[in-house]
């Protein structure tokens, strides 16, 4: 069980999902120099995982800049504009976003890029997303009885809460070098796979020495020494921000649209309604890092029986898209297969997409079943 399970605080700060925007590449990738290891007492790994159980945060605001390197190919961008995210490219480059947070209730992301901004807001049960470039505005109402749990997402510590959740007899908990991160001394709790089928050779959390929050998490793919994902804090203030900041007040002329109840705001303003979030048929295979998900999405999942719709431009770009990925085939079937430096995607022609942080072979292995 995670310990943070039950923080809902760390919950909401989540870098992985919430499209970030991409910034000029050099000077933001040379925020993450660290200078020399900080003299701090020594911390063994169970006093950092409870100093982490155990921490309390009231207010933060800062800049967060994520890196990825997964070695994919340009795929992403355009699933992206086949999809209708405009944040798809998130798993590649680098990117930057500002971040706030007052209280379970009271959270903000901007998302700053060349061709604009976009903004998440949550203030008690309103929620607002704003987009600068289309001078459009989504507002929707939680329910009365919502549950306190991230509505913005945002940096390094809900990223370590997902990678703690992976803490079983498949994993070792070690504690690793000191570190400085936005200009702060913190301790750093390594998570190493135990299964070598798995991608993932170390998952790096640093945490702060004071506040014991996650400042920085890297992952590191097996067989290399850079990390192929990274998302950090660059600049972070732990007063609790003005009430202000989380208070949305629609510019000029922007078109204000009220989501409808079973609506909730997607990215770039646009709308999904509960048919779009239906989930297919998905299971499990296997526990811990070599988890591999299946899921049933239909006989189009290459790109092979047309759907209702499939002549729209931006299916038949998704279907172009998915028909560039290497064929592979075995006893299991055949398919296309997404592979990167932590993670491999199988699409088989029989409608299933099979995906987790392991090797294609493991995939294949699951395809039989």
């Amino acid at each position: 069980m995670s310990v943070m399970k039950n923080r809902a605080v760390l919950r909401w700060l989540v870098p992985v999902t919430a499209g970030v925007a991409v910034i000029g590449g050099g000077a933001a990738v040379g925020t993450f120099a660290a200078g020399a290891d900080p003299a701090l007492p020594p911390r063994s790994a169970a006093q950092l995982l409870e100093d982490l159980r155990t921490s309390r945060l009231d207010g933060l605001s800062g800049t967060v800049v994520q890196r990825a390197d997964l070695g994919l190919p340009p795929i992403a961008a355009l699933a992206g504009q086949a999809t209708g995210n405009d944040l798809a490219g998130l798993v590649s480059g680098t990117h930057t976003l500002r971040v706030w947070y007052g209280g379970e209730d009271r959270q903000r992301l901007a998302l700053v890029d060349t061709l604009g901004e976009q903004d998440i807001l949550r203030n008690g049960r309103d929620v607002w997303t704003w987009n600068s470039r289309e001078n459009t505005a989504t507002h929707r109402k939680l329910p009365a009885d919502a549950p306190d749990r991230a509505t913005v997402p945002a940096t390094p510590a809900d990223a370590a809460d997902r990678a703690l959740e992976a803490i079983d007899p498949t994993t070792a908990v070690t504690v690793g070098r000191t570190a400085t991160v936005a200009g702060r001394a913190a301790y750093e709790l390594v998570l190493t796979p135990r299964d070598r089928a798995s991608l993932v050779h170390q998952v790096r959390i640093a945490l702060d020495a004071k506040e014991h929050v996650p400042l920085r998490l890297q992952v590191l793919a097996d067989g290399q020494d850079e990390p192929a994902f990274q998302v950090a804090f660059t600049q972070v203030d732990f007063r609790t921000p003005e009430a202000d900041q989380f208070r949305f007040n629609p510019p000029p002329g922007v078109k204000v649209t009220e989501a409808t109840e079973g609506e909730r705001p997607g990215p770039a303003g646009k709308r999904f309604d509960k048919k779009d979030a239906e989930k297919p048929d998905v299971r499990t295979v296997g526990t811990g890092w070599t988890t591999v998900v299946v899921a049933k999405i239909g006989d189009a999942a290459t790109g092979g029986d047309a759907k209702p719709g499939a002549d729209a431009p931006d299916a038949q770009m998704l279907a172009g898209v998915l028909g560039d990925l290497p064929k592979v085939s075995g006893d299991w079937g055949s398919g296309r297969l997404l592979s990167g430096k932590l993670f491999s995607v199988l699409l088989t022609d029989d409608g299933r997409v099979i995906a987790g942080l392991v090797t294609p072979e493991r995939l294949y292995e699951a395809a039989k079943g």
